[in-house]
């Protein structure tokens, strides 16, 4: 990675087409929480141009608010590794492959794969040999781990989007069309978030230390690491019994994390010092609120980052996925931040080594140094600005000039 790549933007590669239509039939698959969230805000910009918009295919509820119809639910896509996908591999192999036949029988002027690459790629590549415009979003992380990804891409698709500024010059040297469009969660969150107001809202002091639980969003990270991190918050309380804790999650995992937490002998939601919120986008009102997260790592952490908000990564899976995974990085962090820090700005507790006991050491050397907080919080201010750009103007650019071939 080039160093001082946080420096300066590059402009986008392709440039509007003038298009004057405003009608648009779009194709769409977002996999996971992350996803539809990204999709979502890439919706709203789709929307202001073409505004007789038809969004068709995969997606979740901040996609529906926009007018998308799913065909299927995001859900469906939020699996992750190789030994967790088999059972679900029959069901998922089945939804692309009607997926496929369904856009080929009524073509629609774009497809946009949103992240997902082992579900979206390949489908692109079928859509795109049958002549539809192809745009992936979200690059993969070719650059962290899984290398041979890139030819993959560049059979899939016309245009990638990319959210950070190093990836297009590594892509366009793979012989992959690619423009930055920046992070949409950059403008979504702002600069300095409102620490008072987020408190308020969920009903905490003003002065007490909130400590954000983000234990995932899928069912395997739930099951891996839940139970993990109330045994770690239960070690930081025994030390100071009046931290406050907030656990934001899906409707689909709230009796999950109830029985967890049961199981530990945690009154979570009915203690006001253990707060559960249960809903879409409550993980922005716990990080706005928090003090410090213990999170899992995936786009989380940077949302996180982009809240300024210190943080402890974890991350279990099964065992043999972490044996055919591990050897596969190319890059010794797995968090966001430290991967577009290029360092262990925040510390990293990975399968084995995930303990209560770890990551409470850690969370409470967080807690004990504030000078080492406003170090890092200084960092992400940096990193914010970095991400920050007109993501919705760049990126309908790009669908524009693709459409238009």
């Amino acid at each position: 990675m080039r160093s001082g790549c946080w420096t300066f933007w590059p402009k986008p590669t392709v440039a509007s087409s003038g298009n004057l239509s405003h009608s648009l039939r779009l194709g769409l698959v977002a996999g996971e929480a992350s996803g539809d969230l990204l999709a979502g805000l890439l919706l709203d910009g789709v929307r202001q141009r073409w505004p007789q918009l038809q969004a068709q295919g995969i997606g979740g509820p901040a996609m529906a608010q926009r007018g998308f119809e799913a065909w299927w639910p995001q859900e469906k896509l939020a699996v992750r590794g190789y030994v967790e996908v088999l059972p679900r591999l029959p069901e998922l192999l089945r939804i692309r492959r009607q997926l496929g036949e369904r856009w080929l029988a009524q073509k629609p002027d774009v497809f946009v794969g949103v992240d997902a690459p082992d579900f979206n790629l390949d489908l692109e590549i079928r859509l795109r040999q049958a002549g539809v415009p192809t745009v992936h979003f979200v690059s993969p992380s070719f650059w962290a781990w899984r290398a041979n990804k890139v030819e993959k891409l560049k059979a899939a698709a016309d245009h990638v989007l990319c959210l950070f500024p190093f990836e297009p010059e590594l892509l366009q040297a793979r012989g992959v069309a690619a423009t930055f469009v920046g992070h949409p969660l950059a403008n979504l969150i702002p600069l300095a978030p409102d620490q008072a107001a987020a408190r308020h809202r969920l009903g905490l002091p003003a002065d007490a230390r909130v400590i954000a639980l983000l234990p995932g969003s899928r069912q395997a990270e739930i099951q891996h690491l839940a139970g993990r991190f109330f045994a770690t918050a239960k070690c930081l309380q025994e030390r100071d019994a009046d931290l406050h804790f907030v656990l934001p999650t899906l409707p689909s995992f709230k009796n999950d994390l109830l029985a967890i937490a049961r199981d530990q002998g945690i009154p979570l939601g009915q203690d006001p010092r253990w707060i559960l919120l249960d809903g879409q986008g409550q993980s922005h009102v716990a990080l706005a609120a928090c003090d410090l997260t213990l999170i899992a790592s995936g786009t989380a952490t940077l949302e996180a980052a982009l809240f300024k908000r210190p943080m402890v990564i974890a991350y279990r899976m099964p065992w043999l996925t972490w044996q055919l995974q591990k050897n596969q990085r190319l890059q010794p962090w797995v968090g966001l931040p430290n991967i577009l820090l290029q360092t262990f700005a925040v510390p990293e507790w990975l399968q084995d080594e995930a303990t209560p006991e770890n990551m409470a050491l850690s969370m409470q050397v967080w807690l004990d140094e504030p000078e080492r907080v406003a170090a890092v919080q200084a960092r992400f201010v940096t990193l914010h600005q970095a991400l920050q750009c007109d993501t919705a103007q760049r990126a309908t650019d790009v669908i524009d000039q693709i459409r238009a071939r």
